[in-house]
């Protein structure tokens, strides 16, 4: 009966009689403190409220079990309700307990049951803080492993930037050699054929000025290998450089920013016929555009 004096005192205590049962049948029918337990640990379960059904062998059994434990031990049953409260106050085992008694005991065991409620409280706001410790230590690391991936990505960048300013300075380096290669080679070749085209000026003077009757065909179009080009700057001056026919009209543009101050993004034109050059236009060489053997070209801005 003392399974019986568990489930009542748990049921006095305002526990659900489903949940008192099986409390009592899962902590083997030890106690009203293993039982509590039980019941604390698992309030939150989702089958909690479900219909308890005892197995066949348990001690609440069978209806043909209790009735014979009932015809038996019925006297009994009165006197044996609390044993142990009542050896513990002084009382005689057999009697049953008073009222008074009663509402004594489900006093003591509402305080028990208030204290491990305490306890447990205080066990889960450990386990929070620690969970929170281990939370902030992980977002703690994420936060350097990011910040080490975008140092990182911030150095390649540099790197990369600093290659193309060094690529784009060679670039410019080799085309002002070049520049001045051209250049050097016109002066040899201009220099040293000035007096030629001099002398030869008169001869031309002195040819008929009429043709033959028995003109022959027409002569061929020279094949010119260089370009003159002038170049009209945006502050109204001028520039005049002579350039390879197979050249492309990019040079130009580098001609032009190397002896322009202003520093200004501009584009090349044709005032006649009007043409606007295009960054395609760039890659091809001033004799497939029409510049040779010379022609004027303006810079306006882009």
């Amino acid at each position: 009966m003392a399974e019986c004096t568990t489930l009542e005192s748990l049921m006095e205590m305002g526990f659900d009689r489903n949940r008192a049962e099986k409390a009592v049948a899962h902590t083997g029918n030890q106690g009203i403190e293993r039982a509590m337990d039980w019941l604390m640990e698992h309030e939150n379960d989702p089958d909690i409220d479900e219909p308890y059904a005892p197995p066949a062998e348990s001690v609440l059994g069978s209806s043909e079990q209790q009735s014979s434990s009932e015809s038996v031990s019925e006297p009994t049953e009165c006197m044996t309700v609390f044993p142990l409260q009542n050896i513990e106050m002084g009382q005689d085992p057999k009697r049953p307990m008073t009222e008074e008694e009663k509402k004594e005991q489900i006093k003591r065991l509402e305080e028990l049951m208030r204290v491990k409620q305490e306890e447990r409280r205080e066990r889960e706001r450990q386990e929070e803080v620690e969970r929170e410790k281990q939370r902030r230590k992980q977002g703690q690391e994420l936060q350097q492993i990011r910040q080490k991936l975008q140092d990182d990505e911030m150095k390649k960048l540099a790197d990369q930037r600093r290659r193309e300013k060094m690529e784009d300075r060679l670039a410019k380096q080799r085309v002002k050699e070049r520049i001045a290669r051209d250049r050097e080679e016109r002066a040899r070749k201009f220099g040293g054929g000035s007096s030629g085209t001099t002398l030869s000026s008169p001869t031309s003077d002195t040819s008929p000025q009429t043709p033959p009757e028995n003109q022959g065909p027409p002569p061929a179009k020279k094949d010119y290998d260089e370009c003159r080009i002038q170049i009209r700057l945006l502050d109204g001056s001028a520039l005049t450089a002579v350039f390879k026919a197979q050249e492309p009209l990019a040079a130009v543009r580098v001609y032009v920013q190397m002896n322009s101050s202003d520093g200004q993004d501009f584009t090349l034109l044709s005032p006649y016929p009007r043409r606007v050059y295009t960054d395609l236009d760039m890659e091809k060489p001033l004799r497939e555009l029409g510049l040779v053997p010379s022609a004027v070209l303006v810079v306006t801005k882009k």
